[in-house]
């Protein structure tokens, strides 16, 4: 229902997708995550035709330099992945991010046990000998970075309500910029709990897919960053009436990013336009090889900051020998 038509009404086609699709109606991953590759798209190409960055089709610049931050140190910050376990080698991928110009990052410090095994259901209650492993990992990175390097504390929503309380006590306890997806999204109340026994500002948003999914969290306060995924969220046409609605309730943007080159150039558009950006998620997998290779560009931040590109559309195309030899179905 889509072919055929004009790819300047963007808001047209996304209420189509939004209606005709049927489990648009419903939400989910899959539904919105090609909802959101079409949207982009389409933006893309109105950039294109009309010679302009789609920031501009936003509604220009309002923030010229993006501050990032260095993301998911418990994977290392290297070239190669590496499941840290050591409070010294959390306190070493630190130091990498800041040797970079980073003067923020982020860690899930929780992830693995002991012997670096993966943790996914953290909702019973903490032990004092775990407690006393994140609460280790965290002092090492403090200590390593300084009282004037900005850590956010990331969850998964993996805790429960509980435990996230538990283990908020150790974001308060080193200061942290805010404390990410503490809890599930399937009841939206448990943030509101969570929110009302941390004195950390609360972050989720990336599996929460428009305007309705992100409601009761703007409503009820519960969330103080904002973190829609561009590519799930809607693509440009639903994000950007996200975010705009975040403000409302003075809550901030930062745009998660854990794609590849062209997800990162998308939000980096958003982002640019919107007023209430926070901060710009890099990935650790944005920094690997075969990550950078997708596309012919390859956008990383320097010193801690990113700029918008300033070529038509998103400003980035695709590797096509990458893709050649890359699994693919082409659709004729």
């Amino acid at each position: 229902f889509l072919i055929g038509h004009d790819p300047f009404q963007t808001e047209k086609l996304w209420s189509r997708m939004l209606r005709e699709s049927f489990w648009g109606l419903g939400g989910g991953p899959v539904v919105y995550a090609a909802m959101s590759a079409i949207d982009t798209a389409l933006w893309d190409i109105k950039g294109k035709a009309l010679g302009l960055p789609v920031y501009q089709l936003l509604g220009g610049k309002v923030n010229d330099k993006l501050r990032t931050y260095a993301s998911q140190l418990q994977f290392d910050w290297d070239s190669e992945f590496k499941a840290l376990v050591h409070p010294q080698e959390y306190a070493e991928a630190a130091l990498k991010a800041m040797a970079e110009g980073y003067d923020a990052v982020k860690v899930d410090p929780i992830q693995y046990d002991k012997n670096g095994n993966t943790y996914y259901d953290r909702t019973n209650i903490i032990s004092r000998a775990e407690m006393k492993l994140y609460r280790a990992r965290m002092q090492a990175i403090r200590e390593a970075v300084g009282d004037e390097v900005d850590i956010i504390f990331e969850c998964h929503s993996l805790p429960g309500a509980t435990s996230a309380i538990q283990i908020g006590e150790i974001a308060e306890e080193f200061d942290c910029m805010y404390y990410e997806e503490p809890v599930n999204y399937l009841n939206h109340s448990l943030h509101a709990k969570v929110a009302d026994k941390v004195a950390v500002p609360i972050a989720g948003g990336e599996r929460l897919y428009n305007r309705w999914g992100v409601r009761p969290y703007l409503e009820d306060q519960s969330i103080d960053v904002l973190q829609p995924d561009l590519g799930l969220c809607g693509g440009f046409t639903e994000t950007k009436k996200v975010c705009d609605y975040a403000d409302i309730f003075d809550v901030r943007i930062q745009a998660h990013v854990c794609g590849g080159p062209v997800a990162t150039a998308a939000s980096l558009h958003l982002e640019t336009a919107i007023p209430n950006f926070l901060i710009h998620e890099h990935h650790t997998y944005a920094i690997k090889k075969w990550n950078r290779e997708l596309c012919i560009q390859d956008p990383q931040p320097k010193n801690g900051f990113f700029q918008v590109s300033e070529e038509p559309g998103i400003g980035i195309e695709l590797n096509d020998e990458v893709v050649m030899r890359s699994q693919r179905v082409e659709i004729k």
